[in-house]
């Protein structure tokens, strides 16, 4: 770890901080010039497979907003590569998946021996660790088990994800085969980047909103548990999250990361009350709060704060990421009423609680 006494891994543990720690999903986007620019020169994918490109955009975003950590430029489906299958972002539609993943025998063509591949992703890591040389923490992430099979099986995004469904429902065996193959994979791209030194590792369970509790908990919760215990090992925080996720809050919180996130969807302080006091909670203010007029956005954000009224183990943040039409004045409005306001809303002391 390279910031292990930075207010956000603090936070993470649920230990006391001075002030609220604030990142944001997506701080390194569209939204702001410095990536429009590169952009015109890279394609995401060039960025990602590019160390030094992804290190700088991540360290000129967490620097430009003043952020209380930096994570690193990827992107979830890195991962699919390795495992044979390929991909390409198409303009304005997201990624395009060319031979998605739809039964016992694709899945059992997955590869899980290539992991090495990955590794200009922990060599971003490394640079941006030793950039900030303990200033400002480092967020590894993956992608969860549930959202990527699911991007493996429709080929791209989708709506209500019936091929998805179907290959869960219909062949239990291929489906948990799948699940397997993913967690022994992402865990060990995400502890490449602990070892390089990510202080904190953020697991996106993007789609998984789309599940009934009885699915999420027959289906997933037991290949989530599972990646969460092998993060868990490399001795950096968890923090799991999803969209949609309101009504799965008490089956996520037996994945036992230290860390919930939550979207809008659910007033922060229930999220809270639901976990209860063995987790932090990170979010959750609506991405869409942030084409308010700047009075209103820093209503909404104190009163997000007030929500959470000094409870140790709060970070906040977007329920979801930055849109690309974002206004960078009001992002900036959005960490510096979080960081003026949130010190009289923290408790002086807090105790961590062992997992």
């Amino acid at each position: 770890m390279s910031a292990p006494e930075s207010a956000f891994v603090r936070a993470c543990r649920r230990l006391p901080v001075d002030v609220t720690p604030v990142w944001l999903m997506r701080q390194a986007g569209r939204y702001m010039p410095e990536y429009r620019r590169v952009r015109k020169q890279y394609s995401i994918l060039e960025i990602c497979r590019n160390p030094e490109l992804a290190a700088d955009v991540t360290i000129t975003a967490a620097e430009r907003l003043k952020v209380d950590a930096a994570i690193i430029f990827a992107d979830l489906l890195l991962p699919l590569e390795v495992m044979g299958l390929n991909f390409e972002f198409l303009a304005g539609e997201g990624p395009k998946i060319e031979n998605p993943v739809r039964d016992a025998n694709a899945v059992a063509q997955l590869k899980t021996d290539r992991i090495e591949d990955l590794g200009y992703v922990s060599q971003a890591v490394q640079m941006v660790a030793r950039h900030f040389a303990g200033r400002l923490p480092v967020i590894g992430f993956c992608g969860a088990p549930f959202t990527l099979a699911s991007y493996m099986i429709e080929g791209g995004g989708s709506r209500n994800y019936i091929e998805t469904k179907r290959l869960m429902y219909s062949d239990s065996v291929a489906w948990d085969e799948l699940m397997r193959r993913i967690v022994r994979v992402v865990s060990q791209f995400a502890a490449q980047q602990v070892n390089a030194g990510a202080d904190v590792v953020q697991v996106f369970d993007s789609w998984v909103g789309c599940l009934s509790p009885n699915d999420y908990s027959r289906f997933v919760l037991p290949h989530t548990k599972m990646l969460t215990s092998e993060l868990k090992a490399t001795g950096a925080p968890v923090i799991y999250f999803g969209t949609g996720t309101a009504t799965l809050i008490p089956h996520i919180k037996q994945t036992r990361a230290e860390v919930i996130g939550v979207d809008w969807r659910v007033p922060i302080d229930d999220a809270f009350d639901m976990l209860g006091e063995n987790y932090a909670v990170q979010g959750n203010l609506d991405p869409v709060a942030l084409f308010a007029p700047e009075a209103e956005l820093r209503r909404q954000v104190r009163d997000i704060l007030d929500r959470v009224g000094g409870r140790p183990g709060h970070i906040f943040n977007l329920g979801h990421g930055i849109l690309p039409e974002t206004p960078v004045e009001n992002v900036l409005a959005l960490i510096d009423e979080v960081h003026s306001y949130s010190p009289s809303r923290n408790q002086s002391a807090s105790t961590s609680v062992a997992f």
